[in-house]
């Protein structure tokens, strides 16, 4: 039973102990997660987060590895000094007092995928899991006019999707990013109306500027493009923007100089669902069963592409 007092979000995590918080999509995705991990850290849960990684996971020391495709990374675990959000995330909660760890997924297929979750559910103890997408593209069904950069997150869904908690979460974090990728926003609605109607909508929320995730994000995000100039993260970059009240085409990094943006407050809103129905929505999730790597699930979801015989006609919000 929910309540317009407690998101529904929240209620969905109220019996959980043992939070799993997850990049879907790669980079710096994880951090789009930080203000929930947070919030649900101070209710007193075990929370825990993970990537999935644009790092060579299987290149990291072997102390780091606990099975091909996974890797625990700490502060001081050796890699790339110019791109490693992982181990910005893992040296930035080791800095604010919170347990330095940081787990990355290899970038495969989703049989190994699923694999080193589910050596993470174990050894963690995890009954919850919350997969976060920096943008939308988790949230397309398959038929959309575009389906943005797909591949990672899809690869994420499936593998979760596949894996035995008690509680399986998405989190969109982001909304109007992924149009340079050239998602229809409308269209993202429009999946959202249709999650609503068949009882997988568990709501928005805001993160407060105000509050105490909201300070640590920015404080995180800001870390983290200090610590990466050369690639700073545009999806949470702009989300920190829209925290801070920027408005319309207010850049932040010379990575954006020859776009449009419109950055505005719904950037920095939590568009939640539950991860079954999400993956029960999909047209094509079925078909990344069995893929291996990341390029096997490339192929299948451009072969699906392919045998549409049309895609959702592009609209604008009319408002």
């Amino acid at each position: 039973m929910f309540t317009l007092a407690e998101p529904p979000v929240f209620t969905r995590l109220r019996d959980a102990h043992s939070v799993l918080i997850a990049g879907a999509g790669g980079g710096f995705d994880v951090f789009s997660g930080l203000p929930l991990g947070l919030a649900l850290a101070e209710q007193g849960k075990r929370v825990h987060y993970a990537n999935l990684s644009f790092v060579t996971v299987d290149r990291l020391p072997s102390p780091s590895r606990l099975l091909p495709g996974l890797a625990a990374v700490r502060p001081d675990t050796p890699g790339n000094d110019d791109y490693f959000p992982e181990r910005t995330l893992a040296t930035w909660l080791g800095r604010n007092g919170f347990t330095d760890t940081v787990y990355a997924f290899g970038k495969t297929g989703v049989v190994p995928l699923r694999a080193a979750y589910r050596r993470l559910v174990k050894d963690l103890d995890v009954d919850a899991i919350v997969l976060v997408d920096g943008g939308t593209d988790i949230l397309m069904r398959g038929d959309e006019a575009s389906l943005g950069t797909p591949e990672e997150d899809m690869t994420s869904l499936a593998a979760v999707a596949g894996v035995r908690v008690p509680t399986r979460l998405v989190a969109s974090l982001g909304f109007g990013i992924d149009a340079y990728h050239g998602i229809c926003h409308a269209q993202v609605l429009e999946n959202l109306a249709a999650l609503t109607r068949e009882g997988h909508y568990l709501g928005a929320l805001s993160i407060p500027r105000e509050s105490r995730e909201g300070a640590l994000f920015l404080d995180a995000v800001a870390y983290a493009n200090e610590r990466t100039p050369l690639r700073p993260s545009i999806v949470q970059g702009s989300v920190a923007s829209a925290l801070h009240g920027r408005f319309g085409d207010a850049h932040f990094t010379e990575r954006t100089g020859n776009s449009e943006l419109f950055i505005n407050p719904l950037m920095s809103m939590y568009f939640t669902v539950d991860l079954v129905g999400l993956a029960e929505r999909s047209l094509y999730l079925s078909r990344l069963e069995g893929s291996e790597s990341i390029w096997d699930v490339a192929r299948r979801i451009a072969d699906f592409r392919d045998e549409l015989p049309f895609t959702r006609p592009r609209q604008a919000i009319p408002h």
